[in-house]
């Protein structure tokens, strides 16, 4: 019988879906927000890009700040910059929200781009990269958090309804609440995503006890160099049989995905023809894949196996990427949606588990860091390509086959992909993983509640 996941848990819980409740309205508000401003692929891209680019130049330094510092209290001053940031930004399209024009005029491709879209997209795009340099300090402490706070063998539960919750509030609550407030004000979304912000930050300054890294007794007590500590992490994961191949096909993965959906508030706008609300219906489609996927994906696991279950992961993902990119229905986008968002949590649960069970407590977070630099660091490159695929096929292909053409190219990837996962990623490397991590001792710390 599981120990209960107690307190500490439901307040991290708590504060994770407040969170992403504005992380879902802004999920809608930021892209709406940006093709008022431009209908330019690229510089639409360049808002993701932002977005995404700290994870590409700062997530190995963070990796190390995460094992020097008190995790949960790191985490909870990042979400109380990114409330000051987001309502600085709040108040800024409050300012200049007469100027734009409503979504139904956006939707339709009939409204006259703002005098200010020049200062309003440089706004955009420091605040977006301000919001992803606090989310990379934020995000990779969070994930070190959760074996500290409940026991290894609650790990797949405890991610699996985190992640349920989370992708209830980031995809099925949040994008259609966005898309409503965006048809009353462009600025109210903004100031409900800095609320949620705030909530999180007062919850997590509740959960009690201290979360550093666990030290390891084996290395002198001087602490090496920031350096040598973060070559430390690099060379960890590198020179792991699983988590190498692992991180090398999340960011494939990370990478294509960014490229397909860079220019997506286009392609929604052009080829399904939706408006603001009902591209925020579009984007429920996440949470009822994610939803089926928290609950289903520990028993999907153990009935086919952790290696099967990557590699369903890979193949479901190339399929819905190619129904994507071929199709003009909203309600097969809606489909193809779910069933992307039900493999990515299958993945998910079963990846960030092994890394919370099998990596040491003293690196975890230097090797998380790592590996996230890996699978997230290459979503900016993604989208940089998407913008561009667009703006070089449109010429020779037309408007619609260039807004198509990043689906079908990151589906091609994908199934080229299957051909390197196949003998990296199956159940016999996870099962020698386990047998050295266990040789080694996981480290990890005891739980505080």
């Amino acid at each position: 019988m599981s120990t209960p996941l107690g307190r500490n848990y439901w307040k991290l819980w708590t504060a994770s879906v407040v969170s992403n409740l504005g992380d879902g309205v802004a999920f809608i508000a930021y892209p709406w927000l940006a093709s008022a401003v431009t209908r330019d692929p690229v510089e639409i891209a360049l808002v993701a890009v932002a977005t995404r680019l700290p994870w590409l130049v700062f997530t190995l330094p963070a990796g190390v700040i995460t094992d020097r510092v008190d995790r949960r209290k790191l985490v909870a001053w990042m979400d109380v910059i990114r409330f000051a940031i987001t309502l600085g930004v709040a108040f800024t399209v409050l300012g200049v929200q007469d100027q734009l024009a409503t979504p139904e005029a956006i939707g339709a491709g009939t409204a006259a781009l703002p005098a200010s879209s020049t200062l309003l997209l440089v706004m955009i795009y420091v605040a977006s990269l301000l919001l992803g340099t606090a989310e990379v300090l934020r995000d990779n402490s969070a994930q070190t958090l959760m074996p500290a706070i409940v026991e290894s063998e609650n790990l797949e539960k405890a991610n699996g309804r985190l992640w349920g919750a989370e992708q209830v509030m980031n995809s099925f609550v949040g994008p259609p609440v966005g898309g409503f407030l965006l048809a009353i004000a462009f600025s109210i979304p903004f100031f409900v995503d800095a609320g949620s912000f705030g909530v999180a930050a007062a919850l997590l300054f509740m959960i009690s006890g201290q979360f550093r890294a666990r030290k390891d007794t084996s290395q002198p007590p001087e602490r090496p160099s920031f350096l040598a500590e973060m070559k430390e992490g690099v060379r960890w994961l590198w020179h792991h049989p699983l988590f190498r191949p692992m991180a090398i096909s999340l960011g494939v993965t990370n990478a294509m995905f960014s490229l397909a959906y860079a220019t997506y508030v286009l392609f929604a706008q052009e080829i399904l023809d939706v408006d603001a609300t009902g591209f925020g219906v579009l984007m429920t489609a996440g949470a009822a894949g994610a939803v089926i996927g928290s609950f289903f994906s520990a028993a999907i696991s153990k009935r086919i196996g952790q290696g099967r279950s990557l590699f369903l992961t890979l193949w479901v993902l190339a399929l819905t990427l190619l129904i994507t990119g071929l199709t003009s229905s909203s309600l097969v986008v809606w489909s193809a949606i779910a069933v992307m968002s039900l493999v990515s949590v299958l993945w998910n649960v079963i990846t960030v588990s092994l890394r919370q069970a099998l990596i040491p407590d003293h690196l975890l977070g230097r090797v998380n860091a790592v590996y996230r630099f890996f699978g997230w660091g290459m979503m900016p490159i993604g989208s940089v390509l998407g913008g561009a695929i667009v703006a070089i096929t449109a010429p020779i292909a037309g408007r619609e086959w260039a807004l198509r053409t990043p689906f079908l190219f990151a589906a091609v990837v994908h199934l080229l992909l299957l051909f390197y996962a196949i003998p990296n990623l199956n159940s016999r490397r996870i099962e020698e993983a386990r047998a050295m991590a266990k040789a080694q001792g996981s480290g990890v710390e005891p739980i505080e509640d």
